[in-house]
């Protein structure tokens, strides 16, 4: 349980820490990001959450603690630790090739792709299908996605390199699916989000629940505007639940998520989802694991498993303060959580105006939190 504190006692200086929300509430006084809540831990502690802006676009209807958030690819490192525990409870190695779980992925040049690859981008899917835009327009199930990733043409060799691929997540989904007899969202739930005490947090919602009116809407530029059907905003998308990107939830739930990557050996081992040794392996760099990786790709582009290093290099660092094992993801809505597990850190920006080929303004955010740490 984080204990909510003054700024002073979590190690912040004020006055640093002032100028950082009132950038927050600037970027949203001033349309930059519609809806904004934040969340900052350290050590067991925190200041509470913080929400600033209007979770509809069209009217003023002030974030609040019960707002949900499509957090789009924050989901990633979800589906990755429930995957953990599978390889905890001895159901999965991570070495298994995908095709003794997935018979649909014997065909040659496959069959040598293991969880490991799906679980670090490494396995030489695509990031998307290239009718992935037809598949969303039908309101395609997630059958559908699953048998189209395991037909498509893969783009390299599993374990020659790293290439961001979301169809490796929906593979890891119906893994989920298949082992415990689950599906994921429901494994989700039971082994993950319950345990630690995520009570707001959904991979899909039902389409009758009264959840969709909490959900804050994202600003979309064309073309996704256009496709009410089925962008991120749309019914099909909130209640698909997409192992890929489909998770709804709020900063204080996945700041508990955060404070499980973060308490480590700290934790009550009889309650806690994961071991200590699940917990470091996943956030550390595990690209170090392939001999046939690129040296220079290892040392400026990490993936461990599920959770992405902070890239120095790249317009999408976490933030430009703190050393490249920092370890977290981005969501494509406009989202960000980080965790810096040496001084037992952990930040969460939510918003709702999508990433582009510009630097985000959550970066110069995380770069004032850093900062504000004395």
């Amino acid at each position: 349980m984080l204990i909510v504190c003054s700024p002073e006692e979590l190690g912040l200086c004020p006055r640093r820490w002032a100028l950082m929300l009132a950038r927050a509430e600037e970027l949203c006084r001033t349309g930059t990001i519609p809806a904004l809540s934040l969340h900052v831990q350290r050590q067991g502690r925190t200041t509470g959450v913080h929400h600033f802006g209007t979770r509809k676009l069209n009217r003023p209807v002030a974030v609040d603690s019960h707002t949900l958030f499509l957090v789009a690819s924050l989901t990633k490192p979800m589906v990755a630790m429930a995957t953990l525990i599978l390889v905890e409870r001895g159901q999965m190695l991570l070495n298994q090739q995908v095709h003794e779980f997935l018979p649909e992925m014997k065909q040659a040049g496959k069959r040598a792709m293991t969880i490991r690859h799906l679980l670090t981008h490494t396995s030489g899917l695509p990031d998307m299908l290239p009718n992935n835009e037809e598949l969303r327009n039908d309101h395609a199930p997630l059958s559908r996605f699953v048998e189209e990733s395991c037909h498509t043409e893969l783009i390299f060799p599993p374990g020659r390199t790293a290439q961001y691929q979301s169809m490796g997540y929906a593979l890891l989904g119906e893994i989920i699916q298949r082992v415990s007899g689950r599906s994921c969202a429901d494994f989700l739930q039971q082994e993950l989000f319950h345990p630690l005490g995520m009570t707001q947090s959904f991979l899909g919602l039902p389409s009758d629940s009264p959840d969709h009116q909490r959900v804050a809407e994202i600003e979309l530029a064309e073309p996704l505007r256009s496709a009410t059907s089925w962008n991120w905003n749309s019914a099909y998308w909130r209640e698909l639940g997409a192992p890929w990107g489909g998770v709804l939830t709020t900063a204080e739930d996945l700041a508990k998520f955060l404070r499980m990557m973060l308490a480590g050996r700290n934790a009550d081992q009889h309650s806690a989802p994961l071991s200590p040794e699940s917990l470091r392996e996943a956030v550390e760099n595990r690209l170090h694991d392939f001999a046939a990786i690129p040296d220079s790709e290892r040392r400026a582009r990490g993936w461990g498993l599920g959770w992405r290093l902070n890239w120095k290099d790249h317009r999408h660092a976490f933030c430009d303060l703190l050393p490249n094992d920092v370890a977290g993801h981005w969501g494509a809505t406009g989202t960000l959580f980080w965790i810096d597990p040496a001084r037992e850190m952990g930040v969460v920006l939510l918003g709702t105006r999508p990433l582009n080929d510009h630097p985000s303004p959550l970066t110069g955010l995380s770069n004032m939190i850093a900062a504000a740490f004395v």
